[in-house]
């Protein structure tokens, strides 16, 4: 059986299962890119809720794992030389399971590169800027009198939405047929955008039809939709 003790994050969140993967999450549009992944290659886990309200991402036994203080991340017992691995950045850690699995990132050279830029342009532009139409749109931003920071935000998430549109024009996933880590990255983003951010008409959503279609066929995977509500809320 694995030992994981050597952890501080398992004091807080002690591991029932220590020989699988070990995920400290919450089901937000960062967490929930973790949570489809694993969903979506099989790979067993064990799940922990790092509750905002709480305080928990700012506890030392969190801040151990990762000194950010975001989630999501992991603990893999068995991780590069079957020695224990600790992991942060959700992007970062798209591309080691999908490595460590052998899943959703194309064998071939420039179309593995090619997959792993456009999870980089998720996670230079389409997470920072929808997060930041959610807080002047929906959270207290929406309080301040002056509407040029939101305007700003709306503006470039309607730019980066017109990429997506355009990259997916004739295509199914962003890699053509082949459903990557490039879709599970941004999924939990637009859906929030629009959903629970509450955006939709703000950023013209109904223009584009490629990213809508997009949206639905993710919506449509059992895997992604498990994943969506893991971990449970409170």
């Amino acid at each position: 059986m694995s030992d994981l003790s050597a952890f501080p994050i398992t004091a807080r969140w002690p591991a029932r299962h220590p020989d699988r993967l070990q995920l400290y999450s919450l089901p937000t549009p960062n967490g929930v890119k973790v949570s489809i992944m694993l969903e979506e290659t099989g790979l067993p886990y064990e799940v922990h809720l790092v509750d905002f309200d709480k305080d928990d991402q700012k506890t030392p036994e969190f801040l151990s794992l990762n000194p950010n203080g975001k989630i999501p991340a992991i603990l893999d017992p068995d991780g590069p030389g079957s020695a224990p691995l600790g992991l942060f950045e959700s992007g970062a850690i798209l591309q080691y399971l999908a490595e460590k699995t052998g899943k959703l990132l194309p064998a071939d050279a420039a179309r593995r590169w090619q997959t792993i830029q456009w999870v980089h342009f998720q996670i230079g532009g389409i997470g920072p800027m929808f997060g930041q139409v959610g807080f002047f749109h929906k959270f207290a931003g929406r309080e301040f009198a002056d509407k040029r920071p939101l305007d700003r935000y709306v503006a470039e998430s309607r730019r980066l939405l017109a990429v997506m549109e355009t990259r997916l024009a004739g295509r199914q996933w962003i890699m053509d047929d082949d459903y990557t880590i490039a879709d599970i990255a941004s999924l939990g983003w637009v859906r929030n955008l629009i959903g629970f951010y509450g955006a939709r008409e703000l950023v013209g959503f109904g223009q584009f039809g490629n990213v809508a279609a997009w949206l639905d066929r993710g919506l449509a995977r059992p895997a992604v939709l498990r994943g969506l509500q893991i971990p449970k809320r409170p």
